[in-house]
């Protein structure tokens, strides 16, 4: 089959923003351990379709896939290609897919069998003879964390992770980095003794999302917010990851991690440090990690953890019409297990912006609809001028930046009225993404993937990130594991009672989003 020509030069697929970007992959192949996996299967093999079809990956592009499975590289490339027409965003061409198709290997093999990585070396050599990728190749870390050791060994014996001159080689490691400060430190120094620090990619796909990095573009390209983006005006933020669903059939995975673990350490830490980060001297990744290093280490625990923080563990009963299951009960759970399935905890800023406004994050499964939200709410103004019947339906101003589903931003504020009398009320106005730009906004892991074969890291957090969120994080968790079952919380309900008494304390309550 002849090849389809797709070239850098012009390709009607790719968007006008992107041409004018020239944010295009050079000669380059993606090699995936743990092909056969979910992720791979729902979000990396449909992103690197969609990039292709976008125009942003070299007409030489090479996707390898490394598991277990007795497959041929057809077997593989049927696999990639019912991922594609399954769950890609963008529209399927068959002139595109014929392109990546022939770019498409795999290899079979165990992580500690030397001779599957003699066999990937052979293939990644193949394909630099024959699809001019040039040596130039990722390593796509998508297995437990417990397996990079001896895959990265694996890329150091057999001379994959050394590049000769002009080429380069990264790899790229999926969440979560570590379980705890002792954990982290222990595989950032098992990676880097093979990578060196900028060749190592730590995904974190929130990173990715376009209302994430709209959060910069908010703060710093508008006089609107800025000069009230501070303790004179602020006076609290509420950053929440809920979900609708149970663990399911993660409850294997899930029982000793906990939602702490699993996002706030990650995620919402991470949408902790652009909301509160001061402006960077450029977006240069370097720059960008700066300020969020600083305000990860500004970071400051309440002195007494139990009124500072709450945990707790959906139980069964009805949601949404349907019986389920509680967490101790589902599948493959110890019965005793104390991993929280909610986290809240209240965490202060200690810097002259944020002295005094805390910042309440929380997270959790089975609650009542699935957001992720930044909530930065107002001081209440003065009321001079009015009687307190006249604004007694008036709340806080607020921003909220909507990160999923709806991807936007609101903005509540108090409006008269209509009417003979002087009534205030809240009312929002709303900017959604859907409805504000004719462009559809690219899936997060397309963004990532493509940023590590540019070798742009402004999105990936460096270790020094890691280990400081773990330093936030640590101390709570210790303090966790002294307290015995967490508190029990009805699904579809905003998690247990004890979240609401911790900003009830403050004189606050949480936002229903």
């Amino acid at each position: 089959m002849a090849p389809v020509e797709i070239t850098p030069e012009f390709n009607p697929l790719r968007l006008p923003s992107d041409r004018r970007l020239n944010r295009i992959a050079g000669p380059s192949g993606l090699i995936i351990f743990g092909v056969t996996g979910d992720l791979s299967r729902k979000k990396l093999m449909p992103a690197v379709y969609d990039l292709a079809n976008r125009g942003l990956l070299p007409p030489g592009f090479a996707l390898v896939g490394f598991a277990r499975r007795d497959w041929e590289d057809q077997d593989f490339e049927k696999v990639v290609y019912e991922a594609v027409k399954k769950y890609a965003r963008t529209p399927f061409d068959e002139d595109v897919w014929r392109q990546l198709a022939q770019g498409i290997r795999f290899v079979q093999g165990e992580f500690d069998d030397d001779d599957a990585f003699a066999r990937l070396k052979e293939t990644i050599e193949e394909l630099d003879a024959h699809r001019g990728t040039m040596g130039n190749h990722a390593f796509y870390l998508s297995i437990p964390p417990k397996a990079f050791p001896v895959v990265t060994e694996q890329l150091k014996r057999s001379g994959l992770a050394d590049p000769q001159d002009g080429q380069w080689r990264r790899v790229v490691i999926e969440k979560p980095f570590g379980s705890d400060l002792k954990t982290a430190r222990e595989l950032n120094d098992v990676v880097e003794s093979v990578f060196p620090a900028d060749s190592v990619f730590r995904i974190d796909h929130y990173l990715g999302k376009e209302t994430v990095q709209n959060i910069l573009a908010l703060r710093f390209a508008n006089m609107l917010y800025e000069p009230i983006w501070n303790a004179n005006y602020v006076d609290h933020v509420q950053i929440t990851m809920a979900e609708d669903i149970g663990v399911g059939g993660r409850a294997g995975y899930y029982d000793g991690i906990g939602a702490a673990r699993d996002v706030i350490q990650n995620h919402l830490l991470q949408l902790l440090a652009l909301t509160a980060m001061e402006e960077p001297v450029s977006f240069d990744a370097a720059d960008l990690r700066a300020e969020k290093e600083k305000v990860l280490s500004a970071v400051r625990l309440p002195k007494d953890l139990s009124l500072a923080t709450a945990r707790g563990q959906y139980s069964g009963g009805w949601q949404g019409g349907e019986k389920v299951r509680g967490f101790l009960e589902e599948e493959g759970m110890d019965p005793a297990s104390t991993t929280e399935t909610y986290a809240a905890m209240r965490l202060d800023i200690g810097t002259r912006r944020w002295a005094g406004v805390p910042f309440y994050l929380r997270a959790g499964k089975r609650l009542g609809r699935r957001v992720t939200e930044i909530a930065v709410v107002f001081k209440r103004a003065p009321q001079y001028l009015f009687a307190e019947s006249q604004t007694s339906a008036l709340g806080q101003n607020a921003l909220v930046i909507r990160v999923q589903p709806d991807e936007g931003v609101t903005i509540r504020f108090g409006s008269k009225v209509p009417g003979a009398g002087m009534q205030v009320r809240d009312v929002t106005m709303d900017f959604g993404y859907g409805h504000a730009f004719t462009e559809a906004s690219p899936e997060a892991y397309e963004r990532l993937i493509l940023d590590v074969l540019l070798g742009d890291p402004p999105l990936f957090p460096r270790h020094q990130e890691v280990e400081l969120s773990w330093k936030i994080l640590d101390p709570i968790e210790e303090f966790w594991a002294t307290q015995g079952q967490p508190e029990q919380y009805s699904p579809g309900t905003w998690g247990p009672s004890s979240a609401d008494e911790l900003l009830a304390r403050d004189g606050r309550v949480w936002r229903r989003p």
